[in-house]
């Protein structure tokens, strides 16, 4: 009887354990109440602290736990605001919002991802299913709509920047500006298969058949497809530099700068086949000048860049001081508490 009553005392204490971690988990820790009372729970915070370490990949502090809470309550009020001015945002513009984050998906995948690989992604990112993206999209949507609405006229303030900010930047940052030695390739791969000794045999054999003629090189890349047992085309610009290395392994980038420009090689090795590589094009390593092309497959030059990244630079800081300045207003009047005895650190 003894025992039993241990197990009994034991099991129920444990119920009593579980229901105060519950009923914790639904204090609230924070009230809204611009438009209307509105609680934001242990819960909530929970989530969205775990959701940032998450991306952080490193727990966050104290300070950095506590700005979340802010957020939270700078989100409520926002949304409260725009509810109360009739800001909304329809089903068809939330689907199409959606649909440019499915096509930049698409773009890093190579192809348009399906319904389940789009919803993992979704839930690996952001760690939510679609019905709960959606609706945060939708907020998010609305919070940007609704700070347009209201500092419209600063946000639109940015001015171009100035030919001696361009000079500025680009003497500060003169020794980054370096464009390594760089060639662009055509190439003919062959891939290993299930046979590995066949592609090798095929790859061999078009070697021969092109020797060190270039012209051959473009004939016979002209017949690659699934029948043919290769593929051919254009591989883009190659730099000599670590992250060129990483891309295409050691043996292909030792190869491809041991070529003058419109040489051809012979068959290299790789890990998933076998390549003959012709030189297209080839760029010493360059000290680069205001003018001078800065990135190969745009042509855009260094003065564009620079001054396309000072225009979002300018525009990044009017959006902050826009947003802290639509917070300061939403918050006079302190339409919020927080109960520190709830806040879960």
């Amino acid at each position: 009887m003894v025992m039993k009553r241990l197990w009994f005392l034991f099991f129920t204490g444990m119920i009593a354990v579980g229901a105060v971690f519950a009923q914790n988990e639904m204090q609230t820790v924070a009230t809204v109440r611009l438009t209307r009372t509105e609680p934001i729970t242990v819960k909530q915070l929970q989530n969205e602290v775990a959701l940032m370490e998450a991306q952080a990949k490193r727990p966050l502090t104290v300070d950095e736990k506590n700005q979340v809470l802010e957020a939270l309550i700078n989100q409520r009020l926002v949304l409260q605001a725009a509810e109360r001015d009739r800001i909304t945002v329809s089903d068809g513009e939330l689907t199409q919002q959606i649909d440019r984050l499915r096509d930049s998906l698409a773009q890093t995948m190579g192809r348009r991802p399906t319904e389940a690989e789009f919803t993992q992604t979704i839930r690996s990112q952001y760690n939510l299913d679609m019905p709960s993206f959606r609706e945060q999209v939708r907020r998010q949507l609305i919070m940007e709509r609704y700070l347009t609405s209201k500092k419209e006229d600063l946000l639109k303030s940015a001015t171009a920047p100035t030919v001696a900010e361009i000079q500025n930047f680009y003497d500060l940052n003169k020794s980054s500006l370096v464009r390594p030695d760089t060639v662009r390739l055509s190439i003919i791969q062959v891939p290993s298969g299930d046979d590995k000794a066949k592609a090798k045999s095929l790859a061999d054999s078009l070697a021969r058949e092109i020797g060190t003629d270039p012209a051959k090189f473009d004939e016979v890349s002209l017949r690659q497809g699934r029948e043919a047992g290769f593929v051919a085309g254009d591989a883009g610009y190659l730099p000599k530099n670590p992250q060129g290395e990483q891309a295409v392994g050691a043996e292909v980038l030792r190869t491809a700068f041991s070529l003058e420009q419109g040489q051809v090689s012979g068959v290299i090795e790789g890990p998933r086949g076998y390549q003959i590589l012709k030189v297209t094009e080839s760029y010493k390593q360059k000290q680069l000048t205001l003018d001078d092309v800065i990135d190969l497959d745009s042509k855009m030059t260094v003065r564009q860049y620079i001054n396309a990244g000072l225009s979002q630079n300018k525009q990044i800081s009017l959006l902050t001081q826009a947003q802290q300045e639509l917070y300061d207003e939403l918050r006079k009047g302190d339409p919020f508490t927080i109960d520190k005895r709830y806040l879960p650190w």
